[in-house]
């Protein structure tokens, strides 16, 4: 009866096994799967970032959209830039690190965690600048809301695969990612850097007023000086009506505006009929253009 017993149980175990064993390239298959559509979509997403890219170094115009439409408010904004660079650029070195680790997980199975940090990551901080322009700016951008749509898809799809220990890679991940876009809104606060802040009225008002009287700030991008003068005017910095003398860098010729206004040293900013050279405070330019300023 034993003997019985034991074929009986060994023969209903075959089936379960085989089913088992025949299900193993389903699922290799849809892995295999998953990883080419995930590559397609990082592929996307540095198509897409690169041509941000470009848009905001050449200073373009991005293709479909309309003079002050939300993809100028939202790329004139101070979130566009991060440490001096195109937010956009960030995003495409983002998505060419996805592409890399994505195939090479494919061949090491344990690099799968660098993919999962990497999307979450990814997915946080543009989910953070979609709010940012959704409330702040007031504005939305066709090019960054599909590219949030990638990278919210590349996070599913990774979690949705469950490569090993995806649990643990991702409760990091969202640690990280927490930290990331907090530094981020510290970063834009100006709690690290006033220029990167949201700008105080007066100075704004100040710029806005230096342009508008056709006064004339000459500096070169590699004077110290200038730096400092530039970030007396903290955020509103990039509305002072400044000229360029040295675009081919440090001993090289003038620049025909420059030339013309017999600029010697840095900055000189020149007022009507008058010329002020070296570093001036915002109140003395204020004094200088009759501007209303107030302590």
């Amino acid at each position: 009866m034993s003997k019985g017993r034991k074929r009986q149980r060994q023969g209903s175990e075959e089936p379960i096994q085989s089913t088992s064993n025949s299900a193993l390239p389903g699922i290799f298959q849809a892995s295999s799967i998953l990883d080419m559509v995930l590559l397609v979509l990082a592929g996307i997403g540095i198509l897409l970032t690169s041509y941000l890219t470009y848009v905001a170094w050449f200073d373009a115009h991005p293709a479909f959209c309309s003079e002050g439409s939300g993809c100028d408010l939202v790329q004139a904004s101070r979130w566009a830039t991060l440490l001096g660079l195109p937010m956009a650029f960030w995003g495409w070195l983002t998505y060419v690190l996805l592409t890399y680790s994505i195939w090479r997980a494919k061949r090491k199975p344990g690099s799968w965690t660098i993919v999962v940090f990497l999307a979450v990551c990814g997915f946080a901080i543009s989910a953070y600048l979609t709010i940012v322009s959704v409330v702040e700016i007031e504005a939305t951008c066709p090019y960054c809301l599909a590219s949030f749509a990638i990278m919210t898809t590349i996070m599913i799809l990774t979690l949705v695969r469950q490569p090993p220990n995806w649990s643990i890679s991702l409760k990091e991940a969202l640690v990280i990612a927490a930290l990331l876009v907090g530094g981020l809104h510290l970063h834009y606060s100006g709690v690290f850097d006033a220029a990167a802040g949201p700008e105080d009225p007066q100075l704004q008002a100040l710029a806005i007023h230096l342009a508008d009287k056709d006064v004339k700030f000459f500096g070169a991008y590699w004077c110290p000086r200038c730096q400092e003068q530039k970030a007396l005017f903290e955020a509103s910095a990039k509305r002072l009506p400044y000229v360029e003398c040295s675009s081919g860098g440090r001993g090289s010729a003038l620049t025909k505006a420059c030339a013309a206004a017999k600029v010697k040293s840095y900055p000189t900013w020149i007022i009507g009929e008058r010329r002020f050279t070296g570093l001036q405070t915002p109140r003395s330019l204020a004094a200088a253009t009759a501007f209303d300023w107030k302590e």
